[in-house]
């Protein structure tokens, strides 16, 4: 299974924002979403880094509330692993894991064209598995 067949079921939109952004405009757009984490993107859909929730969590412990008048390029995440839409699942599943990250964006001709989270691998690993079992669950059955 590959990145490609992820995108194509849960669809390409992904919620991102400029290195000059407020924090505060940051969480906004996490809490009003309900995701994750943001991509920080240049006006041409280049990936400049990601701001996770754990960036928010260590900003705010390191400068306090005062932390979200601050710029997201000061707490970003700037080097940022990508894949592109031909990756394969368990090659992002071993990169987040080897990675300790949980959100992967994904980069066509060096432009931003998804993403994916460690929820959407499990999702298609657990698909692939029930599919398989079924498949068994025929080939006995069929004799």
């Amino acid at each position: 299974m590959t990145v490609a067949m992820i995108l194509s079921a849960k669809g390409h939109n992904v919620t991102s924002v400029s290195v000059g952004d407020s924090l505060t405009k940051a969480v906004s757009e996490l809490a009003s979403r309900k995701i994750g984490a943001v991509v920080v993107c240049d006006g041409d859909q280049h990936v400049l880094g990601i701001l996770s929730e754990r960036d928010l969590v260590r900003a705010l412990a390191a400068s306090g509330a005062g932390a979200l008048d601050n710029s997201v390029e000061k707490y970003m995440t700037a080097k940022v692993i990508t894949c592109g839409k031909s990756a394969t699942v368990d090659e992002c599943m071993a990169a987040m894991t080897d990675g300790r990250f949980r959100h992967m964006p994904v980069v066509e001709n060096e432009k931003l064209v998804g993403i994916i989270s460690i929820g959407d691998i499990v999702k298609a690993k657990i698909a692939a598995a029930v599919e398989e079992a079924e498949a068994m669950r025929n080939y006995i059955a069929a004799g």
